[in-house]
């Protein structure tokens, strides 16, 4: 009887011990249990140039998720077809949490402007962790457009449809989709001037040859601030703590109208829950320390900590608002 009692006992214990190891996140083999993820270096692929938003707030995450998780976060740059040779690179690996993806907005674009060369979905090849920073978009007028308001140039815009020129980074570029999303929105006719990126829109907006432009807070701040531009409203939920007295377009008028650009991370899809949750609890805590925040408005950005479901509901809406405006537009870059 007690040899009975013995061999129960130790088949619970084999049982408790079988069971911590699971919830633990440990992955047993045949004969040895493996060490709790991560148990060597991250690799966090990047879309972008060294030096850019997207590679800075991406160097930020690595270094506090290699201090969290006592593993090297290792960012690799891969730049090159709107950051399709990055998307790509993450897609195709072990759903292992060994690699991961650092992307931004315009990983939501890809499916709206190439059909061809894309071998992923956007959404589906992917699970979301979280964003971790937001870029607002910012309606900016130089002093060539004598308005003061979003009410006044609406009006203007409306009273002379196509004549408002609106300047972007280029067709397909954030800004293009976000002028078009206002406008749609509004039923307003402006005249869209697409340039080869942010630097030339701005020169000419403060030179008077530009009446507008929905840019990205980072790219314009520097200008408000030092009253070369003018701010009429902010494409965010939210007043932009960076400029807390400027409104959001809901409350100057127009609208239910938002384009903030996100910054986040994904893994490829099936990647085990475990894993997910660890990085869900590091990207929330990156995003809500002090010295995120301290970091993002150098670059004139927020935090931001969107997860899992509520990240992948928002990356569908962009991809089926984007795709439609492309279509209506036809706006292809393959």
């Amino acid at each position: 009887m007690p040899s009975c009692h013995l061999s129960h006992r130790r088949a619970a214990l084999a049982a408790s011990i079988a069971l911590a190891a699971h919830c633990l996140g440990f992955a047993a083999g045949p004969a040895e249990a493996q060490d709790v993820w991560p148990a060597k270096p991250v690799r966090v692929v990047v879309g972008f140039a060294a030096g850019g938003p997207t590679d800075v707030v991406a160097r930020a995450f690595a270094d506090h998720a290699s201090r969290a998780l006592g593993q090297p976060f290792v960012v690799d740059n891969k730049p090159g077809a709107n950051t399709i040779i990055a998307a790509q690179a993450v897609a195709g690996a072990p759903a292992d949490g060994y690699t991961l993806l650092f992307g931004a907005t315009n990983h939501t674009m890809i499916p709206a402007l190439y059909s061809n060369r894309v071998k992923f979905d956007a959404v589906r090849s992917f699970q979301p962790i979280c964003t971790v920073a937001s870029s607002p978009t910012v309606l900016v007028v130089g002093h060539g457009l004598p308005v003061k308001t979003l009410a006044e140039y609406m009006t203007k815009a409306r009273a002379e449809p196509g004549h408002v020129t609106a300047g972007t980074a280029g067709i397909g570029s954030s800004g293009h989709f976000a002028t078009e999303m206002f406008a749609r929105a509004n039923g307003l006719s402006l005249n869209h001037v697409p340039y080869k990126g942010a630097a030339p829109v701005v020169t000419d907006l403060m030179g008077g040859q530009l009446d507008s432009s929905f840019a990205t807070l980072g790219s314009v701040l520097p200008q408000i601030q030092s009253g070369q531009l003018t701010a009429l409203a902010v494409a965010s939920k939210n007043r932009s703590t960076l400029l807390p007295d400027l409104p959001t377009f809901k409350e100057a008028g127009g609208g239910e109208y938002s384009a903030d650009a996100w910054y986040g991370v994904l893994a490829p899809a099936g990647t085990p829950e475990p894993i997910v949750k660890a990085l869900e609890r590091v990207s929330t805590e990156f995003a809500k320390s002090a010295s995120t925040a301290e970091k993002l408005h150098k670059l004139g950005l927020d935090a931001e900590s969107v997860c899992g479901s509520a990240f992948g509901a928002r990356m569908q809406r962009e991809v089926t608002t984007y795709t439609r405006i492309a279509r209506e537009l036809d706006l292809k870059a393959d």
